[in-house]
């Protein structure tokens, strides 16, 4: 899956986006109708120990899937958004109609 990163007020980690995107191709590999992803992750002073914010939106057939999560660390709030999009996913593939 096409996917974009984009940092807000952070530096470009290799590490994180590679992490990310082994998640994201799991999800593609499930869900192939999937067509690409945006993350974006953001730091967020004031919420300490919390404030690393992922979000993640998806372009699928019909609206685009969105989720975001505020936890303790990027990876852990890239797992967190990945959750969400599954539940997400799942309702929207229930939803889906063969023809």
């Amino acid at each position: 899956m096409d996917a974009r990163f984009q940092y807000v007020k952070l530096d470009r980690s290799e590490s994180l986006e590679d992490f990310t995107q082994k998640k994201l191709d799991k999800l593609e590999n499930r869900y192939d109708w999937l067509i690409s992803a945006e993350v974006h992750f953001k730091k967020h002073e004031p919420e300490a120990p919390k404030g690393h914010i992922c979000n993640i939106s998806l372009s699928a057939p019909g609206q685009n899937i969105f989720a975001e999560s505020n936890e303790d660390s990027f990876e852990a709030s890239a797992v967190e958004t990945i959750k969400d999009l599954e539940r997400q996913l799942e309702k929207r593939k229930a939803q889906m109609k063969a023809y």
